[in-house]
């Protein structure tokens, strides 16, 4: 008989903030348990924001084992986050925004947006009218320095890590090989940037911000690359609501509809490849534990775990798939 072929698998991990984080890991906890896949070793690892630093730590050879026991803050013994010991409040800058500088954040993208409207994310055109943000994210450069030599990319071929150009507009996946040249450490910083929240982060000249203002998860990179499967893991898209009564968390939630539709066109494009496709998103449960604000570190451990066990009930049980065979936690 002749050899099993290996099946050919990527994984896009989204954006969603510290909470997005958390719910993402529980989530990949879950798939390993049902799949039997170690996200490590996926032949490519797309990252976007929150999704960057795990894309980063995945790509260094770190196991889910180690992603839940950092998230529990439990001491990791082995792997490249091995002693490790992270103060999300003061990586992140705590779970409010600083105080925005009075002035939009790119004069040249509100410009180059008003050209290329129809062309654009809505969220991309935005982003340029809003303030710059006024804090920073040099931690997360140096997490990131800490288990990747500085200067360098990831030991991983084919991490890619999605951020925007913050004057042009345009979406650059670093790792990519069209892509310009970037220590690892500072994509990462870039792609957690949000716009009016944290600043601008430049590289070799230009300035870069949050990939998740192009899009949650831009799944469509890896459409055509001949991949047997794609693992969407995706803490912006629900296909399962609830129904809070805070006004914050009803305009998360309205917004979140929109981004689940551009997660669905990003799909159909991989799908178009006749790649099988499996987008996990938190449900109704997971949507109350996270709350209104994404930033809430607080709620870390409890996000966590309702994600571990909703996704391996999303996973399992068919009931819990949401359109086309697009699984949701919840």
């Amino acid at each position: 008989m002749g050899e099993v072929r290996r099946r050919r698998r990527g994984l896009v991990l989204g954006g969603g903030g510290v909470l997005g984080a958390a719910w993402a890991v529980g989530a990949l906890a879950a798939l390993k348990r049902v799949h039997a896949f170690e996200p490590n070793e996926a032949e490519v690892i797309v990252g976007t924001s929150a999704g960057s630093v795990l894309a980063a730590l995945l790509g260094a050879g770190a196991t889910v084992e180690e992603l839940v026991a950092q998230e529990r803050g439990d001491k990791v013994l082995t792997g490249p986050i091995a002693g490790f010991s992270w103060d999300i409040e003061a990586v992140t800058g705590g779970a409010r925004p600083g105080r925005p500088k009075l002035q939009p954040g790119s004069r040249q993208l509100m410009r180059a947006g008003l050209g290329r409207f129809r062309r654009m994310p809505p969220t991309a055109v935005l982003s340029a009218f809003l303030p710059t943000g006024g804090k920073s994210l040099d931690r997360v450069a140096h997490l990131v320095e800490g288990f990747t030599p500085m200067g360098e990319w990831s030991p991983h071929p084919n991490v890619w890590i999605v951020t925007m150009d913050y004057d042009s507009g345009r979406r650059v996946a670093f790792g990519q090989p069209t892509a310009p040249p970037a220590p690892l450490s500072l994509a990462v910083q870039a792609s957690c940037s949000i716009p009016a929240w944290y600043a601008p982060v430049e590289i070799d000249g230009r300035r870069y911000v949050d990939g998740g203002a192009w899009s949650a998860t831009s799944a469509d990179l890896v459409a055509n690359m001949g991949l047997d499967e794609v693992y969407v893991i995706a803490p912006m898209v629900s296909f399962y609501l609830d129904r809070p009564d805070h006004l914050l968390a009803r305009l998360e939630r309205t917004w979140r509809v929109q981004i689940t539709k551009r997660c669905l066109n990003e799909v159909e494009k991989v799908r178009a490849g006749g790649t099988d496709v499996t987008v996990l998103g938190p449900g109704a449960e997971d949507l109350a534990a996270i709350g209104g604000n994404l930033m809430d570190f607080e709620k870390r451990l409890h996000v966590l775990e309702t994600s571990i066990r909703t996704s391996l009930q999303a996973l399992r049980d068919p009931d819990h798939m949401g359109p086309d065979h697009l699984s949701t936690a919840g």
